[in-house]
């Protein structure tokens, strides 16, 4: 199993780097590292020792599978159930208490890594991964399954520490993962998903050097890359891949909306997210955002419905970052599609307080959910109201936009300019 989802980890190595550069949410209105060099990936094993080896356990691959399927779906307790399990059949293998640690990794994500609540637990069983797969690669040097485990906890320690903005340990990580990676992609021939990281490692050394020149002394470390076929690895990763499919298309879907700007191509793969696994809010949104983006209003409204009444229902994984989404959209359609202005105002004055209670008030939706108010109490010639919206567009919106010139407009003509 874990052979699979160490290719998740070696994406993950570049985003502490991205972690400098994290871009808001946008409304669209209708030190040095030893090199893998990426040739030498798909080299045979000359030969290998699997004997107990977890990951090649078929039974347990087929349990696993659907405790998988449980932490995409945000069924956490039903996904640790059987890795805790596992824990007591195999105390001292790494496994269980890496997949331990990325269901908790799972918990974070929805509040975009925001959340501090689960670091202790998460890094604890990441550590506990690592000692325990050293402990095998200390008996045995060549035990690539060690390897794997230890670029696997490595990696994703790295992008938490990135997180956190502690650049020293997500760089010691990154390094002692990538150092790992090297020793595992020994026995590459025992997973075609292996691709995965060879995948992001293609496109991110192309696109962060493009987008970042202030990274480029870093990367001189990394290998040189090549974007189209880094992108053409992930296609197809998630279309023949089997543990690591669902995290190819989570990394296609964000690197086709964010980083090549193609809303178009990446709805289809958010809808198969979206749908696959119903519950998870992360990917609801992302979802509902691309719907709205390409006009598929109908899909954007059922699915802000869903979101909204799953956060009423206390759902794990549901909270105010998916209610900021979902509130914007049902009131961007309420006012524009239904012309029921009433339901406009709740749900723009809902995205403003989803907004408040994350701390997501720098643009983005809290900004258009404020000038749209504005703009509706204007037309209900409400003079106190308009106010109080458009100083608030006029504190966040960028100088030079339109946002900013109508709202320091209209407070100039009626006394506070």
């Amino acid at each position: 199993m874990l052979r699979s989802l160490v290719c998740i980890c070696l994406g993950l190595l570049f985003l502490p780097l991205l972690s400098m550069a994290q871009k808001p949410d946008t409304v669209r209105i209708p030190p040095p590292m030893k090199t893998v060099a990426l040739d030498s990936v798909g080299v045979l094993p000359s030969a290998i020792d699997t004997k107990g080896w977890l990951l090649l356990d078929k039974d347990i691959q087929l349990e696993l599978d659907g405790a998988v399927y449980n932490i995409y779906n945000f069924k956490y307790e039903k996904a640790e159930k059987q890795f805790r399990s596992l824990r007591r059949r195999y105390p001292n293998h790494p496994m269980p208490y890496f997949l331990l640690g990325l269901s908790t990794w799972w918990k974070i994500v929805p509040t975009n890594i925001q959340t501090q609540q689960y670091d202790k637990p998460f890094f604890a069983y990441m550590d506990t991964a690592v000692t325990k797969a050293q402990k095998l690669y200390d008996a045995d040097n060549n035990n690539y399954e060690a390897s794997f485990f230890l670029s696997a906890a490595y990696g994703f320690s790295a992008r938490m520490h990135g997180e956190r903005h502690d650049w020293r340990k997500a760089t010691v990580n990154s390094r002692r993962s990538l150092n790992f990676l090297k020793k595992s992609q020994e026995a590459n021939s025992l997973s075609p998903e292996f691709q995965f990281g060879q995948a992001l490692l293609n496109y991110y050394a192309v696109w962060i050097s493009e987008n970042y020149p202030l990274l480029k002394p870093v990367l001189l470390f990394f290998p040189r890359g090549d974007k189209k076929l880094g992108l053409q690895q992930l296609r197809s990763v998630a279309t023949n891949g089997f543990y690591t499919a669902t995290e190819a298309r989570v990394y296609l879907m964000r690197i086709l909306k964010n980083e090549e700007n193609n809303a178009e191509e990446a709805l289809p793969v958010a809808r198969y997210l979206a749908t696959t696994y119903p519950d998870n809010g992360y990917f609801q949104r992302f979802y509902a955002h691309l719907a709205y983006d390409q006009g598929d209003f109908a899909d954007c409204e059922r699915v802000s419905r869903e979101i909204l009444d799953k956060i009423n229902k206390g759902m794990p994984g549901y909270e105010g970052i998916s209610g900021r989404y979902a509130s914007y959209f049902l009131g961007y359609l309420m006012q524009n599609r239904y012309r029921d202005l009433a339901k406009a105002k709740d749900y723009y004055q809902r995205c403003i307080v989803f907004s408040e209670s994350t701390g997501d008030t720098s643009g983005g939706f809290y900004l258009y959910a404020n000038m749209n108010l504005a703009r509706l109490a204007v037309k209900d010639k409400d003079a106190v109201a308009a106010r109080r919206y458009y100083e608030v567009v006029a504190n966040k919106a960028e100088r030079k936009s339109e946002q900013h010139k109508e709202a320091k407009a209209w407070l100039k003509k009626n006394g506070r300019g």
